[in-house]
């Protein structure tokens, strides 16, 4: 009895299992339908491989996609697109919404100005494009009217469609045609006609070796190559140069001449002019001759001593592991090291005392120190010195060695050797150990300087 009861009940359950999966089919299919009914067009962006725009004035614009990826612009001239515009294209009439439909069966197109404007859109795998006609704004929200060929409904479409039949040339087309890749290039010359410099990649670090053997700014340095790699058309001037457009533009002799060595000898030449208050460019790479923003001449305008690094030594304080001061009597030696405390690891300051003892070290005065010579810069640069003597640095007055462990490198020393204060313009010089040439800068710092070993331990009951 019970067995029957048991099956008659999973006779029940698989019944109405049915029934919910039928009817949740058939809602799906229903809501299916309702989605497909609100599209005019229903494919993935990634399906169209060429699409044109004809406009009101019956010029057609056409891109199509690249067998090796990226778009082309084939009409009506051949050049690179901008490859996010045309995706951007791509996307906005792909599963293109309905705003509502006007009319199902329309018979007089010409009451809503259809055709004024037409896409057709090539898709993978099929031979005859989409063509989709739109026509006039409706005045009350700017929607507009357009229709499918292959259909009869008159539909209204979101007015941002606008924005995308409105596309002209100059919008589709690949704006940075000078671009490079920056982490590549290992010197840079620039002649111009009030200024010639060179600058050589060693490491991390660009050095001048013309006019002079000095260090140069990182930071302005890998700027204006950004600069370089990322100028971008504001307007196509030529789209072949030759001799005559070069001196049309002044290109044949350009106030900013700038070589970008490469590896292999390799070499990319930018010719830069001022005109007509335009900045116009090209380089030995490119056939077109763009204007392009006129910021990338001032920043080639600048004098070597504008982008010569300032910074007596370039280093990061919280990188220093080692501080050593020797000032007459005094020397004084600092460390850091990891120290479990309160089951956690910290780093801490410690000093050399006497006997190989280390004592605890006043942490904020060492830190203080770093930071005021992390971002010591000149005032003045003294190339070439003949004497270190003459400069009060042999013997100097204070001599300074950090000691630096940059993560993932090796550790390195920092040496500042400085002279006497002078009392009257509150300055000193400093010679960094590893550049061949003096800083002239202000004696601020000096202040941090401890004058005994006892200025830098810990306070006795600082840790309370």
């Amino acid at each position: 009895m019970k067995f029957r009861t048991t099956l008659i009940l999973l006779a029940i359950f698989l019944v109405l299992l049915a029934v919910v999966i039928l009817v949740e089919h058939r809602s799906e299919k229903v809501q299916e339908k309702k989605e497909a009914a609100e599209k005019l067009t229903d494919f993935k962006a990634d399906e169209v491989e060429k699409l044109s725009l004809k406009k009101e004035d019956g010029s057609v614009i056409t891109l199509k996609k690249k067998d090796q990826g990226g778009w082309q612009l084939i009409e009506p001239l051949e050049a690179e697109a901008d490859d996010y515009e045309a995706n951007s294209l791509a996307e906005n009439f792909a599963s293109l919404r309905i705003d509502r439909v006007v009319e199902e069966q329309a018979t007089d197109l010409a009451a809503y100005e259809i055709p004024k404007k037409e896409v057709r859109l090539w898709l993978k795998g099929q031979g005859e494009p989409l063509l989709i006609q739109v026509g006039m704004e409706n005045p009350l929200d700017n929607a507009l009217y357009a229709r499918r060929a292959d259909r009869s409904q008159v539909v209204l479409l979101p007015s941002y469609i606008k924005y995308s039949l409105d596309k002209k040339v100059f919008d589709l087309r690949k704006k940075d045609i000078l671009k490079f890749e920056t982490g590549k290039v290992q010197s840079i010359e620039l002649k111009a006609k009030d200024s010639t410099w060179k600058v050589k990649r060693e490491g991390d670090s660009w050095f001048f070796v013309q006019p002079l053997q000095a260090l140069a700014s990182k930071y302005q340095i890998d700027n204006l190559l950004d600069s370089l790699s990322g100028l971008r058309a504001k307007e196509f001037l030529a789209e072949e140069k030759d001799r005559e457009r070069l001196k049309l533009f002044g290109l044949d002799q350009p106030e900013f001449t700038v070589s970008l060595g490469l590896p292999d000898s390799q070499e990319i030449v930018f010719y830069i002019n001022r005109k007509d208050n335009k900045v116009i460019a090209t380089t030995s790479l490119a056939r077109k001759i763009i204007e392009v923003e006129s910021q990338i001449a001032t920043d080639l305008g600048k004098k070597v001593d504008e982008l010569r690094e300032k910074k007596v030594a370039v280093f990061n304080s919280w990188e220093a592991v080692g501080l050593s001061l020797k000032k007459e009597a005094l020397v004084l030696n600092a460390f850091r090291e990891k120290v479990r405390e309160k089951g956690q690891e910290q780093d801490k300051w410690f000093l050399d005392g006497e006997g190989s003892k280390k004592e605890a070290a006043d942490e904020a005065k060492i830190e203080s120190l770093l930071r005021n010579l992390e971002y010591l810069e000149a005032d003045e640069f003294i190339d070439r010195p003949a004497s270190l003597q003459d400069y009060g640095l042999e013997p100097p007055a204070l001599e300074i060695q950090i000691r630096l462990a940059p993560a993932d490198q090796a550790q390195k020393d920092v040496q500042l050797l400085i002279s006497p204060e002078d009392n009257q313009k509150k300055q000193v010089i400093i010679k960094n150990r590893d550049l061949p040439y003096l800083f002239r800068v202000k004696s601020d710092f000096l202040a941090e300087i401890p004058t005994k070993i006892e200025d830098w331990k810990q306070a006795p009951d600082s840790n309370k």
